[in-house]
């Protein structure tokens, strides 16, 4: 335990003394078939970081993600990458934001194979270069 909540937190199946069909695990670091904790990893997880099959988060990973920095088929966020993906910046198959890029592009700066506006060119060379300077690449 750690502030009144488990450290880690395992809910698999159903639970007839919680009356629960799905086992809801509720922890730091929680893991289920509904998970909410910090992290969260389970079929439907609400964490500040969430990995599951319905992902909400400030970091969400998932078949389908709303978060900040959202990732998975369908992303929604700020930041989002997918499949679909609609955010303020988004990246995927189809983009839908602010700045766009991928195959089929909506939006204000747009980077896709019909139309390559000059401040979303710029805008994701930036983004990209940031990115992988990180990571020691140039």
């Amino acid at each position: 335990m750690w502030l009144q909540m488990p450290v880690v937190a395992i809910a698999v199946g159903p639970d007839a003394a919680s009356n629960e069909v799905r086992g809801h695990a509720r922890g730091i670091i929680a893991i289920g078939d509904i998970a909410t904790g910090v992290v969260a990893m389970g079929g439907l997880a609400r964490g500040v970081v969430a990995f599951g099959g319905l992902a909400f988060g400030c970091i969400a990973f998932g078949g389908a993600g709303l978060g900040l920095l959202a990732v998975g088929g369908l992303a929604i966020g700020c930041l989002a990458a997918g499949g679909a993906a609609i955010g303020y910046v988004a990246a995927g198959g189809l983009a839908i934001g602010y700045y766009a890029a991928g195959g089929a592009v909506f939006g204000k700066f747009v980077l896709g194979p019909l139309r390559q506006d000059s401040e979303a060119v710029e805008f994701f060379s930036r983004w990209l270069h940031e990115i992988l300077g990180k990571f020691g690449a140039k």
